[in-house]
């Protein structure tokens, strides 16, 4: 349920001091998520300043023909404008250690995100999912479980739509992926239900240490929902709090959803409960498994249909960029992985593998420390093909581990790829770093993988033919 606009507006007065009538209100970034804040306080009434550092942000043409010439200063992040201002709406893509921020923070300008926006409009629960980890796919799953359950859901955040934009009069509830970058900027969130699916070193270029990394998925928790607790994670397992209703979630150890062997059968269960075998998830691998758990347990917390939920999952065909087979060509199966921007992503795939892999990896590490990649790579890695700017860094820490090729591009890793692999074994793209170095985003170099892997089995397949028609 959305509120209205009165009742929306009484609200942010309340909770947030912004008031139609006085408060001078700056936009900061105009991607995704400042467009869709942009609408949503233009449709309330509110006056606002666009800030873009960019001189031409893609978008802000449309948006001022769209609103009636809404005022933009571009270029770069004016101290004196963001100073005057009453508040700043930032973007999770704006770091908040900006100069004109932090200047604007020492004069009591008050910093807000797009999700005090969403929590001030909505009554209709919400289920908030973070996590270093699988919270694209986990948001999917629920989102899935939701409506297979009869619900109409609002499906987004830092996934898909930007929350703003998920707004609906008629939603049952909303499902919401959150970065450490949203919730650092967030006050008035309180999920009906809530998890930090995992810690793992992530984003440490925006974050102080892994530590305040820790901090800022830990706000997902605020307030008084239910929290849903990987107990496997001892980061996690240290924000569970006395006296707030929980579930939790574990593949090692016995929870609320856990695993069990019977029989030399693995089940997905609840408590004493035997809910379906594990072969009936269609994703390979324990990180998986744990993602399933998950989501049971979120939709447990807010009264999903437990038969719809298992449907939903029995059904669930994972995410683009995900672990996505792309082809089998001789015998060797082409796994795109491209969302892996984080050590822990990678680490999770490779372990998550029945067959011995030749990985590419690489790109923008985010100040990560590529020595943490070492063991899984010891243990699953054949080869490694190194791409981007911080390839050096992830060859330093192998310290000869592993014979390490370095390719140029994309184009040129397929290729060594499939000149190196032996049948049977798993060419796998699972960075482990950002794409940002050279292509628009992670789903860009997957696609430049996919085409790539397509085209050489194209090659294969027209060979083939040739030596066919030759025999003949």
């Amino acid at each position: 349920m959305m509120l209205s606009h009165n009742a929306i507006k009484d609200r942010l007065k309340a909770a947030l001091d912004l008031d139609v009538c006085t408060s001078k209100i700056v936009v900061v970034g105009l991607g995704v998520t400042g467009i869709s804040v942009a609408r949503y306080l233009s449709a309330l009434g509110f006056d606002f300043v666009i800030s873009d550092s960019r001189d031409q942000p893609s978008g802000l043409s449309q948006l001022q023909e769209a609103l009636g010439g809404i005022v933009a200063v571009t270029g770069k992040f004016d101290s004196e404008l963001f100073s005057k201002a009453s508040h700043l709406v930032v973007s999770p893509g704006i770091s908040l250690t900006e100069t004109a921020i932090q200047q604007a923070m020492q004069q009591g300008v008050k910093i807000i995100g797009d999700i005090d926006l969403f929590a001030c409009a909505v009554d209709a629960p919400i289920i908030a999912i973070t996590g270093s980890n699988g919270k694209s796919t986990v948001t999917t799953m629920v989102g899935d479980m939701a409506i297979a359950s009869g619900k109409k859901a609002g499906v987004g955040g830092n996934l898909g739509l930007a929350a703003l934009d998920l707004l609906d009069a008629q939603a049952d509830m909303y499902v919401l992926e959150l970065s450490s970058f949203q919730l650092e900027r967030t006050t008035q969130l309180n999920a009906a239900a809530a998890t930090v699916l995992n810690i793992s070193a992530d984003h440490l270029d925006r974050h102080a240490n892994l530590a305040d990394y820790a901090r800022q998925k830990q706000r997902i928790y605020v307030n008084d929902g239910v929290m849903v607790i990987n107990i496997d994670d001892p980061i996690v397992l240290k924000m569970r709090e006395k006296g707030r209703e929980t579930l939790t979630f574990s593949i090692r150890n016995k929870a609320d959803f856990w695993i069990s062997n019977e029989h030399n059968q693995e089940y997905l269960m609840h408590g004493e409960k035997s809910l379906m075998p594990l072969t009936d998830l269609p994703l390979e691998g324990r990180h998986n498994a744990a993602n399933a758990l998950a989501a049971l347990a979120l939709g447990t917390a807010v009264g999903l249909e437990m038969d719809a939920m298992l449907s939903a999952l029995r059904a669930f065909k994972g995410l683009a960029h995900r672990m996505q087979c792309v082809a089998v060509i001789d015998g060797v199966t082409w796994i795109n992985d491209s969302k892996a921007t984080n050590i822990g992503a990678c680490v999770a795939a490779l372990q998550g593998s029945d067959r011995k892999v030749v990985l590419i990896a690489g790109g923008d590490a985010k100040g990560a420390d590529m020595h943490e990649l070492v063991p899984a790579i010891k243990e699953k890695v054949t080869k490694i093909i190194l791409i981007g700017k911080d390839a050096g860094l992830i060859e330093h820490a192998l310290n000869g581990r592993v014979p390490v090729y370095e390719a140029g591009n994309m184009k040129e890793a397929v290729e060594i790829a499939g000149e190196i692999v032996m049948s049977g074994e798993n060419v796998l793209l699972s960075p482990a770093c950002a794409s940002l170095d050279q292509y628009k985003n992670y789903q860009d170099r997957g696609d430049q993988f996919a085409e790539a892997v397509l085209n050489r089995m194209k090659r294969t397949i027209a060979s083939l033919s040739e030596n066919i028609k030759a025999a003949i």
